[in-house]
């Protein structure tokens, strides 16, 4: 096999993925990498023919007859549209001097396009059934470390070549070849080394007037199956996972997700506009609806657990389609500190690292068959909890009926948090009872688990207990 992974040194990428981006209409960048830009920084590293240096060109001849890669990427990374700027006009004759910074020069206005910010700073290219002799290997290898940059010059990065098993690349989203995918993505073609060499002695002749638009048979689209295709039925959905430093004691769960929702709701207005109401839960009428739960993620359920709250995540109900998701993980993911009585708190994207555990998306997620409550669940009303009441709940959060059920008033699970009323209950609020729950299911359930009538502020989380300890 032949893999070509790419790191993002500024955790960037920036490209045009239709040449639209100087109309300033573009409002979605390349993503993933196409194939075929890879193969054209490979191209313009080492060039061809007698431009070569370290290589003879016979590895690009072998690498544009593979067949379309698998590429390992980010699923849905956020997508920011840059602001038009004025920059300094390259024509040393232009008459005047507009350009503030640069006495005698004219300004022209230049747009950038659309950013995309991976959490994990990586793609890999990958070709499970090919793997090139020696000297191919080797020429790859070459050319690899004398690209600099893909996409625009703001996009630096560093390439491997290896071969062997597929390397450890932190990364379980593929987008894979298929003629009835979702998605359309440019890959090369037997013949373009020839294209390539056709375009740059155009532009040898004619500078900066010729476009790679004016060369359409560069243009080899293929359809790929994009990791969120054919998935199953819309349960909700974590837009953002946080990650706290230093950690918070359990004992401000309430402080702390109120302040985080309010800091999204506050980095949405200040990014893409005034936030939808499933965020903040106005305008919305009508029974069974549900809206946006801000969790607090506190170390629970292991025998050493301390129950501090060491992330945060966003959950989005059924229903949000994929735009409104991108914006309010966009929101979450700004979020640089967070403050409140007796916090204050540096926020981070989480970034693919294992620890803490606490904060870890398969720590919250399971599956399993049996769920106990870390954050006390608000009882939905007064009255005697029964299971047919524990059932209510469940159906309330989207979740199948439970088989059993055991409560308390204390936790039940190492690390659990031991709450009194006057850090659950709202100021000026009735007050409500609560409790801490285990549940049982009759099969595995996925999470995040959150019950009871304070979910939308995180109460009710619960941990997965099977093999958890």
């Amino acid at each position: 096999m032949l893999a070509i992974s790419v790191q993002l040194l500024h955790g960037i990428f920036r490209g045009d993925p239709d040449g639209t981006a100087s109309t300033g209409r573009l409002s979605r960048g390349e993503w993933p990498p196409s194939p075929a830009r890879l193969f054209a920084a490979l191209i313009a590293a080492d060039g061809t023919g007698d431009a070569s240096r370290v290589t003879d060109g016979t590895e690009l001849d072998w690498l544009e007859r593979l067949p379309p890669p698998v590429i390992y990427a980010d699923a849905s990374p956020p997508h920011q549209v840059l602001e038009p700027r004025y920059v300094v006009e390259q024509r040393r004759d232009a008459a005047g001097g507009a350009h503030q910074e640069y006495v005698g020069r004219t300004g022209t206005l230049s747009r950038a396009g659309v950013r995309v910010a991976p959490r994990i700073p990586r793609v890999v290219y990958w070709w499970p059934e090919d793997e090139p002799e020696d000297a191919i290997l080797g020429a790859l290898r070459r050319r690899a470390a004398r690209v600099g940059y893909l996409g625009a010059s703001d996009s630096p990065v560093r390439l491997r070549v290896t071969t062997g098993p597929l390397p450890a690349v932190g990364l379980a989203s593929a987008f894979a070849p298929d003629d009835e995918g979702d998605l359309s993505i440019n890959v090369a073609r037997p013949g373009d080394v020839g294209r390539w060499d056709h375009l740059h002695e155009r532009w040898q002749e004619r500078g900066a007037s010729v476009g790679r638009s004016q060369f359409p048979a560069l243009a080899h689209p293929r359809r790929y199956r994009s990791p969120a295709a054919g998935k199953g039925p819309d349960r909700g959905e974590v837009a953002a996972w946080l990650r706290l430093a230093p950690a918070i004691s359990g004992r401000r769960v309430a402080a702390v997700t109120a302040r985080f929702k309010d800091a999204v709701l506050s980095q949405h207005q200040r990014i893409h506009g005034d936030p939808p109401p499933v965020l903040h839960g106005h305008g919305i009428s009508g029974a069974g609806y549900e809206i946006a739960r801000y969790l607090a993620l506190p170390d629970a359920g292991y025998p050493r657990s301390r129950g501090r709250i060491h992330g945060l995540a966003l959950w989005l109900p059924p229903g949000c389609d994929g735009d409104l998701r991108r914006k309010a993980g966009d929101a979450a993911r700004s979020i640089p500190r967070l403050s409140g009585p007796g916090f204050d708190v540096e926020v981070s994207p989480r970034d693919g690292e294992s620890r803490p555990r606490a904060s870890h998306p398969d720590r919250w997620r399971g599956p399993s068959r049996d769920w106990a409550t870390a954050i006390p669940a608000i009882h939905e009303r007064r009255g005697r909890l029964d299971l047919a009441e524990i059932a209510r709940w469940c159906e309330h959060a989207g979740l199948p009926e439970p088989l059993s059920f055991r409560s308390e008033r204390t936790p039940l699970i190492p690390g659990g948090l031991d709450l009194a009323p006057a850090e659950v209950n709202r100021p000026g609020r009735p007050g409500r009872p609560y409790s801490h729950v285990a549940i049982r299911f009759e099969d595995a359930v996925e999470g995040p688990v959150v019950i009871g009538s304070g979910r939308q502020r995180g109460f009710g989380l619960c941990v997965p207990l099977d093999g958890k300890g």
